[in-house]
Parts: C-alpha cells; sequence; structure tokens
C-alpha cells in the first residue's frame, strides 16, 4: 500500500525531466515521503533475497538431484521440524516488515498540532483553497492552453500540470489538509509529498506534510472525477517561512480590498452592453465548456441554454441555479468562485446571447437580494 502511494512520474520542477522517467519511485521532499521511499527499498530487497534464495535453492536441487545423475528421491512422510521452521521463518519476517511499516503509518496520520491548515476543496474540475488561519481564500484552475490541447499549439514543458493560482505553504513547518469536495470523489496527490488523499462530498478526511526544501511541486486529481478529470492539475510552491508570511499579508490585503470594491459596487448599474462584455467573458471562462460556445450544451449530458426556458423566463431561477448550482447534477455553485458583478454579468448574457434578447438586465444588488434571501 505505502509503495502505490508513489509509483507514478515524478513532478517536481526539475531542468530536464529525467526524474519523470526512472523506474523507481521517488524519495519526495519530506520526512514522510523518504519514510515511504525506504520501506520501498526495504520491502524490494526482503523480496529479491527471499526470491533469489528460493530459486538457487531450487536450481541446485534440480541439476545436483536429477535423474541422469543416479539420484534417488527421499522417501519420507512428514517432518516436524520442517515444518515448525518454514511456519516461524515467515512469520519472524513479516514482523520484521510490519513493525516500520505501522510506526510508518502512525506517522502518517498524525496531523495534531499542525502550524498552518488549509481546507482544500475539490469540484469539476478545479481546487479550493481556504487557508483556516487567515482571510484567504481562493480557486485554483489548469493553465494550460486550450491550443496545446488540441495540438494547435506545441505542449509546453508542465502541459496539464499549471494552475493560474498555485498553493502556497512554509517550508520547515508542519501544514496539516482538511480535504473534501463539493460533488464527486477526487483525490489530491503530490507525489513528492508522500501521500494521496481523497476528497469525499460530505466529508473531511485529513493529511499533512512537512516540507524541508523551497521549490514548485506538481501533481493531480488522483480519481476519475468525470469529463475533464485529467485536467485537474494541482501545484504546491513552497516558500521560506519570511517569503510566506509575507504573501499571506499581501493575500488577506488583496481580498479585503476585493470585498471593499464588490460592496461599493453594489450601488452602481452596469449597461447592457458593459454586462454582456464582461459575462461573455466569465461565460467563456466557466460555463462554455459544458454549454458550449453557441449555447447549444451536449444533447442528454449539458441542457442548452439557447431558448431554453431558464434563460428566457424565469429569472429568478436562473439567479438560484448559478448562485447555488444544482445538486446531484454537474452544475457547480458560483457564489464563491464569481463576484456578485460577475454573476450579474453572465446572468445577463445568457438571457440576451444566442437570439434569446430577452432584454434582462441583471444587477450585482439583484444577485446580493438572491444570496441574501431578499
Amino acid at each position: 500500500m505505502l509503495t502505490a502511494l508513489m509509483t507514478a512520474p515524478v513532478f517536481a520542477e526539475t531542468s530536464d525531466h529525467i526524474e519523470q522517467y526512472q523506474l523507481n519511485m521517488t524519495k519526495g521532499v519530506t520526512d514522510i515521503s523518504a519514510g515511504v521511499y525506504d520501506m520501498h527499498m526495504l520491502m524490494f530487497i526482503i523480496c529479491v533475497v527471499i526470491g533469489a534464495g528460493v530459486f538457487i535453492a531450487m536450481f541446485i536441487s534440480m541439476y545436483f538431484h536429477r535423474k541422469s545423475r543416479g539420484a534417488k528421491p527421499a522417501n519420507f512422510h512428514e517432518s516436524v521440524k520442517v515444518e515448525i521452521a518454514w511456519t516461524v521463518i515467515p512469520f519472524v519476517i513479516l514482523v520484521f516488515m510490519a513493525v516500520p511499516a505501522m510506526n510508518l503509518l502512525i506517522d502518517m496520520e498524525d496531523a495534531s498540532e499542525p502550524d498552518v491548515s488549509i481546507l482544500v476543496t475539490g469540484s469539476q474540475w478545479k481546487w479550493h483553497y481556504k487557508y483556516m488561519d487567515n482571510d484567504v481564500e481562493y480557486y485554483s484552475k489548469m493553465a494550460t492552453q486550450a491550443e496545446q490541447i488540441s495540438g494547435k499549439l506545441p505542449k509546453g514543458e508542465n502541459y496539464l500540470l499549471e494552475v493560474d493560482r498555485p498553493l502556497i505553504i512554509p517550508t520547515g513547518q508542519k501544514v496539516r489538509f482538511l480535504i473534501t469536495s463539493d460533488d464527486v470523489i477526487h483525490s489530491w496527490w503530490v507525489p513528492d509529498f508522500g501521500f494521496k488523499q481523497d476528497a469525499n462530498p460530505g466529508f473531511i478526511n485529513d493529511a499533512w506534510t512537512k516540507v524541508n526544501e523551497p521549490g514548485i511541486y506538481r501533481g493531480q486529481c488522483a480519481e476519475l472525477c468525470g469529463k475533464d478529470h485529467g485536467f485537474m492539475p494541482i501545484v504546491v510552491i513552497a516558500k521560506e517561512p519570511a517569503e510566506y508570511d509575507k504573501w499571506i499579508a499581501e493575500q488577506q490585503a488583496i481580498q479585503q480590498k476585493a470585498k471593499a470594491e464588490e460592496q461599493r459596487l453594489l450601488a452602481m448599474n452596469m449597461t447592457m452592453d458593459e454586462a454582456m462584455d464582461l459575462g461573455g467573458k466569465v461565460y467563456n471562462a466557466n460555463c462554455a465548456a459544458c454549454h458550449m460556445p453557441n449555447g447549444e450544451g451536449l444533447p442528454g449530458v449539458f441542457p442548452s441554454l439557447k431558448g431554453s426556458q431558464i434563460a428566457t423566463t424565469d429569472q429568478p431561477k436562473h439567479i438560484d441555479i448559478l448562485v447555488n448550482g444544482v445538486t446531484g447534477t454537474a452544475m457547480q455553485a458560483y457564489a464563491k468562485q464569481l463576484t456578485m458583478s460577475e454573476i450579474a454579468a453572465v446572468v445577463t448574457y445568457e438571457r440576451n446571447a444566442w437570439g434569446n434578447d430577452t432584454g434582462d438586465l441583471v444587477q450585482a444588488k439583484d444577485i446580493n437580494s438572491a444570496m441574501n434571501g431578499q
């Protein structure tokens, strides 16, 4: 089980990516990952020694006791000593293997007394990070260009393993991850950290790491979670504690300023042109992958917005779906992912694009009222 956690390509940042093609597993950059590697090698050596011993004994027996040499088979029924030996020796070997493995597993599960706690939430198909001790949270999405995926542009060095906003953690400090999901089962996996933890909707699993070296470490969702499972990378940047504290302070200031700006915008109204322009950008970035750029969706999979009842008549229901999502479907809630102005703009866009032409102009204050049940 321990070896299964890390028997995969190494995603740590390297100049020539030689490690990505190595035959053995990576040692990683934490004490736990190094312990997993050492345990793997111990088990491997034990298996090689046992295998070599068995085959050597077998070939020696076949060579020196073959019929052409006149060997006569022994005639005996049982041997208590042999039976005791082949029971006790494997038992001793298993105990020798189990004790260090158990100690390592106990260490892996001990997420107590963390220096930093981060809530990791998987959703189709992105990660949300919330620093529990600070007023900082954000979404992290794949940053690989669509043209690279379609083959129109050459693939980059970190193809499918690059994000717009990486997770930042300090080196030399114990970081606890509280891992859950908004929709289906995901799995948060960075091979260099030496663990993989499932993200289950309605449950919180925890894991921890203590990175010893500053650097960029890459991973990905390791649980099949839908059509874009392969486009759900993880990038973690480990910084020195002083750099991390500076980054946290900067992010807190940025997010506090954004909240203040959001409140200011509640008193302002967008024109139709402004809403359509912003809404088109938001739609293409967040909605077009499922509902298609032409709004026609995928029949039987993702509903069409073009001419639909939701997008042409029931405006409150339309807003509710964008804000709260639809349980049991791939339609996720965007209340935390987009600002109220962006939600208002994309609702306006969907109600007026592709010939829907309702003339409805939704403002941020309308979204605020819907979110607060007014």
